[in-house]
């Protein structure tokens, strides 16, 4: 379990904004939390069967959403493509390419080993 203070430091953002975040994956599935001591976040599955899209979709909101009739399906249709084809890369991917670009990785000739991921 990882808490938001602690992804807060290692992002340089907010604690408050990294809980609200988790509200959001919370709210969708994607991580399980813990209140307390021994509280935190953590994935709900392997960052393997979290694609993009699912991220995205857990945080867009209703910022596509069109009240017109006539454009409201074509709207809904144009989210729901765009979350599916986000979903082609992984969460899993996304971070193998962060820590390769990372300036410990690039330091070490790319070979720095990480830790699994968690929330």
């Amino acid at each position: 379990m990882q808490t938001s203070a602690v992804i807060a430091k290692k992002l340089a953002e907010s604690a408050v904004m990294v809980r609200r975040c988790f509200l959001l994956l919370h709210k969708k599935g994607l991580i399980e939390q813990r209140k307390g001591p021994n509280g935190g976040a953590k994935l709900t599955l392997t960052p393997k069967q979290i694609g993009v899209g699912d991220i995205y979709a857990a945080s867009e909101g209703d910022w596509l959403v069109h009240h017109e009739p006539a454009i409201a399906g074509l709207m809904k249709r144009a989210s729901a493509d765009g979350v599916q084809a986000m979903n082609d890369t992984t969460l899993a991917q996304v971070l193998k390419r962060i820590r390769k670009n990372s300036p410990e990785a690039k330091a070490a000739g790319g070979a720095v080993l990480h830790s699994k991921a968690t929330a």
